[in-house]
């Protein structure tokens, strides 16, 4: 959907794939990404740190209530159109994969979803600046999501935007009409769905 995510590759790699200066920022490789836990995300300006998971505070749903529930995904259906997601900015996460499961609870099964070729993955994200009392402040995104594509329909009904690339600009800076046409359902073909029997749930 993704509910975890994995990012062992180095930053210095994530960069230099996308052509980026190598972030300033702290990142330790992790298999095991939770909601709510640090992220890297790459914004308009560069790489930065943010929780995984936006509080969208002072956002009204359509019958003008409160939100109040944290979002760590968004559908990329209402993206543009829920007021809940008015005002955010775009991001993107990478990611060597995540992970998804199935079967019913206690005896569920967990899958590692990840690039056949071992690319780094690009979620499209966005991101949001929460700020509380005391002026404390802390970026925020959370991932968009589609349908699933073949590869990963047996897995989840639904999966995370797949940016290429050569559209990480175009997903950041571009406008809301070329951002739009980027929310497609990434072609099938290209991840790699496999057993993740070797996951210590109880790491990062």
């Amino acid at each position: 959907m993704p509910g975890r995510l994995i990012l062992t590759s180095t930053l210095a790699a994530v960069a230099d794939a996308i052509g980026r200066p190598e972030p300033r920022i702290d990142a330790t490789a992790r298999r095991n990404i939770e909601p709510g836990q640090e992220v890297v995300a790459l914004g308009a300006e560069g790489f930065f740190s943010a929780r995984w998971g936006i509080i969208p505070v002072g956002r009204k749903n359509a019958r003008g209530r409160p939100v109040m529930e944290t979002i760590i995904n968004a559908r990329s259906e209402t993206l543009f159109t829920k007021s809940a997601f008015s005002g955010t900015g775009r991001a993107a996460i990478p990611a060597d994969g995540w992970y998804e499961w199935t079967g019913e609870r206690g005896r569920k099964t967990a899958w590692r979803i990840g690039a056949r070729d071992g690319a780094v993955l690009w979620f499209a994200a966005i991101s949001d600046l929460w700020v509380g009392p005391g002026g404390l402040s802390v970026r925020q995104v959370a991932a968009v999501t589609c349908a699933p594509n073949d590869d990963v329909r047996d897995v989840h009904h639904r999966m995370g935007v797949l940016l290429a690339a050569a559209d990480l600009d175009g997903w950041l800076t571009g406008s809301e009409e070329e951002a739009a046409a980027l929310l497609a359902v990434p072609p099938a073909g290209r991840l790699k769905v496999e057993r993740a029997g070797d996951v210590d749930w109880s790491a990062p």
